[in-house]
């Protein structure tokens, strides 16, 4: 079984799609494949799958990541509706810190998206009722969790709705700016 890995503008991002198999009884895919992801360069030790449900379009969740010991690697497909995916790089390192990228992910499109250690992560619904998996390699730990204002202006991320339109959490809507943050990687 073979998988499709295409990188981001930030090549460590990238966008991945299983095969699917259909005819008139519906379809058949392994949406992970151990084995098929080392073949293609993907090589993670997942230890937890998380399902998430929105039932608003226009919820956004992030940007959230875990330090330390405890970051943790996602993969995120989209099983409901669609979402707009956004990775901020916070490697202190990297020539590219502080930059983002994003990729609309659906159930129609069968993609999905490898978020690595190192980045700030979020959703952006885009439909209503949408449910999104995803796959972490790390537990979560909430002494080391993080996050970044989602509408940050050094940011600049390009949501593609209005701000006074997206749906948000309390925690989220009181996360530091980026000038702010203290746990890089």
């Amino acid at each position: 079984m073979s998988v499709e890995v295409v990188s981001l503008e930030i090549p460590e991002v990238k966008i991945i799609r299983p095969r699917k198999f259909g005819d008139h009884r519906g379809f058949f895919s392994e949406v992970y494949n151990k084995k098929a992801f080392a073949e293609a360069g993907v090589e993670l030790d997942f230890i937890q799958d998380n399902h998430s449900y929105s039932a608003e379009a226009g919820t956004l969740r992030g940007l959230h990541y875990q330090g330390g010991e405890f970051a943790q690697d996602k993969l995120v497909r989209c099983v409901r509706g669609r979402i707009l995916d956004v990775a901020v790089d916070i490697r202190k390192a990297s020539p590219t810190f502080g930059k983002w990228v994003s990729a609309e992910i659906s159930a129609a499109e069968w993609n999905q998206i490898l978020v690595p250690v190192g980045f700030a992560h979020a959703i952006l619904t885009l439909e209503p009722d949408t449910e999104i998996i995803y796959k972490v390699t790390g537990h979560y730990a909430p002494t080391h969790d993080f996050g970044i204002r989602w509408n940050d202006p050094d940011l600049a991320i390009d949501w593609g709705v209005d701000e006074d339109r997206v749906i948000l959490s309390d925690k989220d809507r009181a996360q530091p700016f980026f000038k702010d943050v203290v746990h890089w990687f």
